[in-house]
């Protein structure tokens, strides 16, 4: 397996929004050995999610998955994903992103949502996600619609590096 070139914020790929894959090209070599080297990437950069954009491949697809302090969430494959707001609870919490390395900030997601979407084999695959996993979907499918982080936050004024969100915010989450 490989290690990609994660993009980093202004790299024009990250605003794109990024194509649908075609049923008969997520079997292909290429997008199997893509979503094997995304997952690599993913862990070596010590992420939870990645999505195609941000190894510079504007196609909508995205692995995730973490099993750490923050949560649990089994590894998943998810390429063209929908999704619905399930009720109308939002919760704000601490998100970062490996294309804005060091950096964090807090940010209102959907508590609870449902996905539609394929897996990496181009099955259906329809669930529900609430809390953390939730909040990572969210993440990784605005990256799909050329979305950062930044652009969801209500006030820049949790904005902080990681080394200072450690040092100051994170002990107050607990």
């Amino acid at each position: 397996m490989s290690i990609l070139k994660v993009a980093r914020m202004g790299h024009p790929v990250l605003r794109e929004c990024a194509r649908p894959l075609e049923v008969d090209e997520i079997s292909t070599p290429r997008i199997q050995r893509l979503i094997d080297d995304m997952f690599d990437t993913m862990h070596d950069s010590q992420g939870i999610g990645l999505a195609g954009p941000q190894v510079h491949e504007s196609i909508r697809l995205f692995v995730a998955g973490v099993d750490d302090d923050e949560g649990t969430m089994p590894p998943v494959v998810i390429i063209n994903p929908e999704i619905t707001q399930v009720g109308s609870a939002t919760e704000e919490d601490w998100e970062g992103c490996l294309s804005i390395p060091d950096i964090r900030g807090q940010v209102p997601r959907a508590a609870d949502i449902r996905v539609q979407a394929l897996d990496r084999y181009g099955k259906q695959l329809s669930m529900t996600a609430n809390g953390y996993p939730a909040r990572v979907i969210q993440h990784e499918t605005d990256h799909l619609d050329g979305v950062l982080f930044f652009d969801r936050m209500k006030s820049f004024r949790s904005l902080t590096f990681l080394e200072e969100y450690s040092r100051y915010w994170s002990s107050r989450d607990e």
